[in-house]
């Protein structure tokens, strides 16, 4: 066995698990980790802050379904893991994350950032509700246990983000260790359905006259897109995407409807609440996917049927009663009900299909309804500059969104032809996630263009990660769309209270940033402000052919209702209550 320390026993296991970039900022408390890359095939790549590098790791695997390690040091770079870490675990996106830690002897003593009063070396207890597993490292001999472990939990079942706390002494000691072989502690199956439940699920498809498909976020970590299109099309039953299976059917798709909930499409809404049978697969249904609900908005579940399929069974009758629970992999078990409902029925016909007719006629309908906002009004409006970038990004290409404004446009409106060519955050709606997140995806996918939409405000927030690009010639292009200020939010108090009692910084053009100088600043190579939409679609196909970062900033309209999305469902925010 070779004699091996910490930081060599880390680097070669990466490289046996085959992770290509060890993301994350050198500090005192990783110095001993970091050493060993030098002589690794895992290359090191360094943001310019802890939240940027899990966000990159984030966007990487969201591309291509495969995990990276990010590295920090102690305390406050350990900290600013957390914000990332919940962004992805909430999403379900999987990772292993390092932190450095006091060395063993010294633990409790209240060493350099350490927190210890309530417990010694206790920042673990910080990661526990934002990973799968927080492990803390406290003798090398049980580090090649550790990683096989982390990697094992952070890519099977639910995904998701594990942590490992290593000490600085167990960094650099060393001991005669055997690297493990990750194959030998991976499961070599998915879990199917358990049969009388795929038969019940399928006796209520065939029976059904007005099916719906809701393939969520497990769809898309399972890989289960063609699963999903084969059963759809026997069906002839429209399907629904959420934030994270965006691109599970092409958007071009005669039985793609859109989305369900509080900025849904029509299409979607309707056919959902209209549904006999709902066939729900990898689908948390959260607030803002079912309207927060309300019954009849966005699904009216019962009296639909709902056969709900996940891996997680937490998430089997969490928000809605279920007709069937099926536990099991989306792939294995739509693929199981598509060779049960072969069994039973034929396929369905699109001809004199009056339910056909009418998913093509609502689905026309909505896009009558985008189309009517592609606009030349000056300042434009998002939609009209993302019109501009549909026009530009290649059908294949990848586009990536934070929270705020542009999420809400880019999601209903934004159409994306295939699986994992949209990165965006679902579930925690993190603000500057795809500053970094888009050099993820663009590290995991770089024969692919993307581009990142941000508005300026949560542009702003990890706006610094541009020199990651910059530093490491990352072909990246950032879109964004400045309205001058937080406007998502400061349209709720609107909304909710009135304009006299909205309390919001307004970004005016004494105080504004000017994002060109601030590209120039980074030493991105190409660099451009459009006011005119006309003048949009040269710009952006001149950024995506430029080979390297490049940075486009589309002057929109600062003010405009429902902060430029369109409503078509409800979202329950409590009201203040009259005192």
């Amino acid at each position: 066995m070779p004699r091996l320390n910490g930081g060599e026993i880390i680097a070669r296991y990466l490289e046996r698990e085959g992770v290509e970039y060890l993301v994350g900022i050198p500090g005192h408390g990783s110095t001993n980790l970091l050493d060993a890359f030098n002589e690794s095939k895992v290359e090191v790549i360094q943001p310019r802050h802890e939240q940027g590098a899990v966000h990159l790791a984030d966007g990487y695997a969201r591309a291509c379904g495969d995990p990276l390690a990010v590295f920090t040091s102690i305390g406050p770079g350990a900290t600013n893991t957390v914000t990332g870490a919940a962004t992805a675990y909430v999403d379900s996106i999987p990772m292993v994350i390092f932190t450095g830690a006091p060395q063993t002897h010294e633990y409790g003593q209240g060493i350099l950032q350490e927190i210890d009063r309530q417990n010694p070396g206790d920042f673990p207890r910080v990661m526990d509700p934002v990973t799968k597993q927080s492990f803390v490292v406290d003798d090398v001999e049980r580090l090649p246990r550790i990683l096989r472990r982390a990697f094992q939990i952070a890519t099977t079942g639910r995904p998701g983000p594990v942590h490992i706390d290593v000490p600085m002494d167990v960094q650099g000691a060393a001991a005669d260790v055997e690297i493990p072989d990750p194959a030998h502690s991976r499961s070599h199956s998915r879990p199917g359905g358990d049969a009388e439940s795929i038969a019940a699920a399928a006796d209520l498809l065939a029976d059904a006259d007005r099916p719906v498909i809701v393939a969520g976020g497990g769809c898309m970590l399972a890989e289960a897109w063609d699963e999903v299109q084969t059963l759809a099309e026997h069906l002839t039953a429209p399907v629904l995407s959420t934030f994270q299976s965006k691109g599970i059917l092409p958007e071009d798709h005669d039985l793609f409807v859109g989305y369900a909930g509080w900025i849904g499409s029509t299409a979607g809404n309707e056919l959902a609440t209209s549904a006999d049978v709902v066939l729900a697969i990898g689908c948390r249904f959260s607030d803002l996917q079912t309207s927060s609900f309300e019954p009849g908005v966005s699904f009216e579940i019962p009296p639909t049927k709902l056969v709900h399929v996940d891996i997680d069974p937490n998430e089997i009758g969490k928000n809605y009663p279920v007709d069937v629970g099926i536990q099991g992999d989306a792939k294995v078990v739509t693929r199981e009900l598509y060779d049960e409902l072969s069994t039973r029925l034929d396929p369905v016909p699109t001809a004199d299909n009056e339910y056909y007719d009418e998913i093509q006629r609502r689905w026309a309908e909505w896009k009558a309804m985008l189309d009517d906002r592609q606009t030349d009004d000056v300042p434009m409006s998002i939609s009209r500059a993302l019109g501009s970038l549909r026009e530009a990004l290649p059908r294949d290409g990848l586009v990536v969104s934070s929270a705020g404004q542009p999420q809400e446009t880019v999601h209903p409106e934004f159409p994306v032809y295939g699986p994992r060519q949209n990165i965006s955050c679902g579930g925690f709606s993190t603000m500057g996630f795809g500053v970094s997140a888009a050099i993820g995806a663009k590290l995991a996918r770089p024969e692919k263009p993307v581009v990142d939409v941000e508005g300026d405000g949560s542009f702003q927030m990890c706006m610094e990660e541009v020199a990651c690009a910059v530093e490491h010639d990352i072909d990246v292009t950032w879109l964004v769309v400045n309205n001058h200020g937080w406007k998502s939010i400061r349209n709720l108090q609107v909304d909710k209270y009135g304009w006299d009692r909205v309390l919001d910084t307004e970004f005016t053009e004494e105080t504004d940033t000017d994002y060109v100088q601030m590209a120039d600043a980074f030493n991105v190579g190409y660099t451009k402000r459009v006011v005119r939409p006309e003048n949009l679609t040269e710009a952006l196909s001149a950024a995506i052919d430029h080979d390297g970062p490049a940075f486009v900033e589309a002057v929109v309209e600062p003010d405009n209702p429902d902060s430029g999305a369109i409503v078509t469902g409800e979202w329950d925010l409590a009201d203040l209550e009259e005192t």
